[in-house]
C-alpha cells in the first residue's frame, strides 16, 4: 500500500531537490561565479596547450612557457572562437588577418632571447596577443598595425587587460618606428618577400630581427646585427599572411 508522505516530509524533500537543482543548473550562477568558473577552465586549457603542444615541440625557455600560461589567448579572438583559443592553430581575427598559432608565438619569442627591459618593435599588432606575450617577458613593446580598425581594437584590449606599457600606433611597419630606434629586437608577424632594410637598420648592434620571408614558400629567419654586418639563420618553413603596404611595391 502506498502511503502519502506527511506535509513536513514533502516540504523537506522539495527543499532538498530544489537545492540540488540549483547546484546543477549553471544558468542560475551569478555572472561573477560563472566568470570565475570560465577563467578556471581557460587556465586549465592553457596548461594543456603548454604541456601538449609547446613543450613536446622544443619550447624549453621557462620564461616563455610562463608567459604563455599567463596570457589569456581567448581574450584575443572573436567570442565565437573562444572555445578554440587554446588549440595549436591560427584563428581568424577579421580583416583577412589571423592570430598566430601558440607554437609559432612561443618559438619566435624564445628565439629572440629577450631580457627584461629590452626594447622591442613588433610589426603587425593584429589582435595584440604577441605583444602581450612580449610584455610578460619584461620587454618594452612598440607595436605597429597597418589595419586601423585592428590597431584600435588591440590597443583597447591590451589596456583593458592591464598591458598599459605597450605602445601602439597605426602605420606601415615596413618603415619601422625610427623615432624609437634603436631596438634590441624586432619581430614581424606578416611576410614580406624580402627583408625590409629599415627594420635591419633600426636594430642596435647585437640586436635580433625575426620574421617570415617569402611568397608561396616562406622561411622564418633570425637576423643578428654585428656592426654593419647581418648574420642570417633559417629557422623553419612557415605560413603567414602577406605584409601589405610599402612591402608590396
Amino acid at each position: 500500500m502506498l502511503l502519502r508522505p506527511r506535509r513536513s516530509v514533502k516540504l523537506w524533500f522539495g527543499l532538498v531537490m530544489a537545492a540540488i537543482g540549483c547546484a546543477r543548473d549553471t544558468s542560475r550562477a551569478t555572472p561573477a561565479a560563472q566568470a570565475t568558473a570560465d577563467d578556471a577552465e581557460f587556465a586549465r586549457a592553457r596548461e594543456r596547450m603548454v604541456m601538449e603542444h609547446l613543450v613536446p615541440e622544443g619550447i624549453n625557455d621557462e620564461r616563455v612557457l610562463a608567459a604563455l600560461r599567463r596570457v589569456p589567448r581567448h581574450r584575443f579572438v572573436p567570442d565565437s572562437l573562444q572555445q578554440n583559443a587554446y588549440e595549436d592553430r591560427p584563428l581568424p581575427i577579421g580583416h583577412g588577418q589571423t592570430i598566430s598559432q601558440p607554437f609559432i608565438v612561443a618559438f619566435m619569442s624564445q628565439n629572440l632571447g629577450l631580457k627584461p627591459g629590452d626594447k622591442v618593435l613588433e610589426v603587425g599588432t593584429g589582435s595584440g596577443y604577441q605583444a602581450a606575450v612580449l610584455a610578460e617577458l619584461g620587454a618594452r613593446v612598440f607595436s605597429i598595425e597597418i589595419v586601423e580598425t585592428l590597431a584600435h581594437e588591440a590597443a583597447a584590449r591590451l589596456k583593458n587587460l592591464g598591458y598599459e606599457s605597450i605602445q601602439t600606433r597605426v602605420g606601415d611597419g615596413y618603415l619601422g618606428w625610427p623615432e624609437e630606434a634603436p631596438f634590441d629586437a624586432v619581430i614581424v608577424t606578416a611576410a614580406p618577400d624580402h627583408v625590409p632594410p629599415a627594420l635591419k637598420n633600426q636594430l642596435r648592434d647585437g640586436g635580433r630581427l625575426i620574421l617570415p620571408v617569402g611568397d608561396a614558400h616562406q622561411e622564418l629567419l633570425l637576423i643578428t646585427r654585428r656592426g654593419d654586418a647581418f648574420d642570417t639563420q633559417k629557422l623553419l618553413p612557415v605560413r603567414f599572411v602577406p605584409m601589405t603596404g610599402e612591402a608590396q611595391k
